[in-house]
């Protein structure tokens, strides 16, 4: 099936981003301990944990790819979701170690100025994680999954995490020597900003949250349908990157079952065709 080979697909972004995290994690923590900065060794910290983080959607994309079961009868998408999930409390519990790190230092003035090859390295890290960012972007909205969506989102955050440690950087070799901690610190709250989005996301799906607007627009479009005289009630949830809708529309009650099951299969094909969506209930009612 088509959603399973996406899926497959999904996995190269993830093994993509690991790669990079490990190399950047590294290159970052080694630079940091011999340049002083505090703001690279938070930008490493955060690439460390991204690792771990790359790691659960991963291990989500292939749980996904598993087809339906006795105990899971619609399947395992929502593995992604979960992946997403647990990247999101990791993320959210580096940017707290990073942050609260941070202040404990700049109330304690312990301040000092970086070597620039602190300043190169992060400027180095920002323009990969760009790159890494919007590939995982295109795949993402390419094959329609939410855990790699959450990935791309937390290579963006990077790309502008080692930016900010950058200028921190800079400001310190100008001699604002707490601009370093400072940046530390906004590298700290930008992890804990991208981990609340993802983790809302993640939630939202996982308790069966679905966009009004977009349940208006195949509500609206369903009624125009030959043969639909109302659409009475609907309803949509993701599964993972599936689309799960029941409906009940109302017919001519005079039609014959075979024309009314024709008419679901009209709604099936229309509802296929423009919103992508291919797991289906609908139920027939007479128009009175």
């Amino acid at each position: 099936m088509e959603e399973y080979a996406n899926l497959k697909r999904g996995e190269r972004g993830a093994y993509l981003s690991i790669i990079a995290y490990l190399g950047l994690s590294t290159l970052k923590l080694v630079i940091a301990f011999i340049a002083g900065s505090e703001a690279l060794r938070a930008d490493g910290l955060n690439n460390a944990t991204d690792v771990v983080a790359s790691i659960a959607v991963l291990i989500g994309l292939k749980i996904s790819r598993k087809p339906p079961d006795q105990n899971h009868h619609y399947g395992h998408f929502r593995a992604e979701s979960i992946a997403s999930l647990v990247a999101a409390f990791i993320m959210i519990t580096v940017g707290i170690e990073v942050v609260l790190n941070a202040l404990h230092k700049l109330i304690e003035n312990e301040t000092e100025t970086p070597n620039m090859l602190a300043g190169y390295t992060a400027i180095f890290s920002a323009v990969i994680m760009f790159g890494v960012y919007r590939y995982n972007l295109f795949l993402a909205k390419k094959i329609k999954s939410s855990a790699l969506y959450a990935q791309a989102q937390d290579n963006l955050s990077d790309t502008l995490v080692s930016i900010g440690a950058f200028v921190g950087i800079i400001g310190s070799q100008l001699g604002f020597t707490w601009l370093d901690l400072i940046a530390g610190i906004a590298v700290g709250l930008i992890i804990c900003k991208t981990a609340y989005g993802i983790f809302r996301d993640a939630t939202h799906t996982l308790t069966d949250g679905f966009d009004s607007k977009e349940i208006k627009q195949i509500k609206k479009g369903m009624g125009k349908v030959d043969g639909v005289e109302e659409v009475k009630d609907i309803k949509a949830r993701l599964h993972g990157t599936q689309i799960l809708v029941e409906a009940t529309i109302l017919v001519d009650p005079k039609l014959t079952v075979e024309e009314g099951h024709r008419i679901t299969d009209q709604v099936e094909d229309y509802l296929g065709d423009t919103f992508g969506i291919s797991h289906t209930h609908i139920h027939i009612e007479p128009y009175k």
